[in-house]
C-alpha cells in the first residue's frame, strides 16, 4: 500500500507547533521567525509535502488553471498557438487544460462544460466550424469565467478576441495573382458559419473590384473541411466553362487535398492551376507541389496575445469594455528558385 501523502498537520505534530504556523512557515509569512521558517520547509522537502490544491483554491477562490479548447491540437497552427499560452500562462503561474472540441459543437460544449465544472480561472476557445449556438458561451458570463476567443471568433456582440487580419491576407492574395496576370480567380472557402470564411470573402471580393472585377459566384466555393468535401468544390471549379486559371484556398490542409485532385485530373499545379492558400504550415518548404504563397497568420502570436487578454480579464473581473486584438497578416512566397 503507498504512503500517505504528508499534511499540514503531520508537519505541525513533528516539529511541535500548530497547523496555521506551518501554513504561514510555507508560505513565508512574515509573522513566522526566520528560524521556524527554516525547520518547516526543511522538513516539507524532506517528507516530499505537495500543497493541497483544492485547500488553495477553497482560501483563494483560484484553481490556478485556464482551460483552452481549440478544434484539432494536432494541427501545427493549433499546436504553435498552444505552445505560445502555455509559456505565457506558466509565467504566471497557471496550468493550462486543453481540450479538443474536432470541430463538432456538442462536443465543444461538454469540454466547455466539464472546464468550468473544474472551476478553471479563465478560458480561450478556437470555435468548432458547426457551431451554431452559442448560448453556453453566454452562460460562462454567469459563472463570472472570464472568455477569451481565438482565431475563430464567433458572431457574438461584447466578447474578447484575437485573430488575424483575414481580409488583408485574401486582398494580397487576390493581388498577387492579378499581377501575375490571373483574372479568373477562385475562392475555395470554408464553412459559411465561420467569420473567418466571411473575411476571406470579403477581402476577395474587396480586391477584385478594385481591379475592376467582378466577383462571379461560379468561381465561389465552399468545404467543410474535409477532404471529400474539397473534393466535390474543386471539382465544380474546373467544371466550369471559363475555368479558374488560379484558386485561393481556406488553408493549407485543404490545399493539400485540393492539390492532390487537380493532379490527378492530370493538370500541373502552379502552372494549370496555380494556388495560393492560408496558415503557411512548414511543410510547404519541403512540397514539390506547394502553394506558390500562403498568408501567415502567425499563430504563435495570436495565442501568446490571447493569454495576455486572458490574464488582464482575470485581473481585472469588473471591467466592461472587451480586450480585442488584431494580428497583421503577411503574404510569404514558397516559389522554388
Amino acid at each position: 500500500m503507498p504512503e500517505k501523502a504528508p499534511t499540514i498537520k503531520e508537519i505541525a505534530r513533528l516539529l511541535g507547533i500548530s497547523p496555521s504556523a506551518v501554513s504561514r512557515a510555507l508560505h513565508d509569512h512574515p509573522s513566522i521567525g526566520a528560524k521556524t521558517r527554516k525547520r518547516v520547509q526543511e522538513l516539507a522537502i524532506e517528507l516530499n509535502y505537495i500543497p493541497n490544491q483544492t485547500a488553495l483554491y477553497f482560501k483563494e477562490g483560484k484553481t490556478k488553471t485556464v482551460g483552452v479548447v481549440l478544434p484539432y491540437l494536432g494541427e501545427e497552427f493549433f499546436s504553435k498557438a498552444i505552445s505560445s499560452m502555455e509559456d505565457v500562462a506558466l509565467n504566471n503561474g497557471y496550468t493550462v487544460l486543453m481540450g479538443q472540441s474536432r470541430d463538432n459543437m456538442e462536443r465543444e460544449r461538454l469540454v466547455i462544460s466539464a472546464m468550468t465544472k473544474h472551476r478553471v480561472d479563465g478560458l480561450i476557445v478556437s470555435v468548432a466550424k458547426d457551431t451554431h449556438d452559442f448560448a453556453y458561451f453566454e452562460d460562462l458570463r454567469h459563472y463570472h469565467i472570464p472568455l477569451v476567443f481565438f482565431d475563430r471568433i464567433p458572431p457574438m456582440n461584447g466578447i474578447s478576441f484575437v485573430r488575424c487580419n483575414l481580409k488583408k491576407g485574401a486582398e494580397d492574395a487576390v493581388n498577387l495573382l492579378i499581377s501575375r496576370g490571373h483574372t479568373r480567380i477562385g475562392l475555395l472557402n470554408g464553412p459559411g458559419v465561420l467569420t473567418a470564411s466571411l473575411e476571406r470573402q470579403e477581402g476577395y471580393n474587396t480586391a477584385l473590384e478594385s481591379h475592376q472585377l467582378k466577383p462571379d459566384k461560379e468561381l465561389i466555393k465552399c468545404s467543410s473541411l474535409d477532404s471529400a468535401s474539397t473534393e466535390l468544390a474543386v471539382k465544380e471549379l474546373l467544371a466550369v466553362k471559363d475555368r479558374p486559371t488560379a484558386i485561393i484556398i481556406f488553408n493549407d490542409y485543404v490545399a493539400l487535398d485540393a492539390i492532390q485532385y487537380i493532379k490527378n485530373r492530370n493538370l500541373v499545379i502552379n502552372k494549370d492551376i496555380t494556388i495560393v492558400s492560408f496558415a503557411n504550415i512548414s511543410m510547404n518548404h519541403y512540397l514539390n507541389d506547394s502553394p506558390i504563397a500562403s498568408v501567415e497568420q502567425f499563430p504563435g502570436k495570436q495565442g501568446e496575445k490571447a493569454m495576455e487578454l486572458l490574464f488582464e480579464l482575470l485581473n481585472n473581473k469588473n471591467r466592461d469594455q472587451p480586450l480585442q486584438y488584431i494580428v497583421n497578416s503577411r503574404l510569404v512566397l514558397h516559389e522554388k528558385i
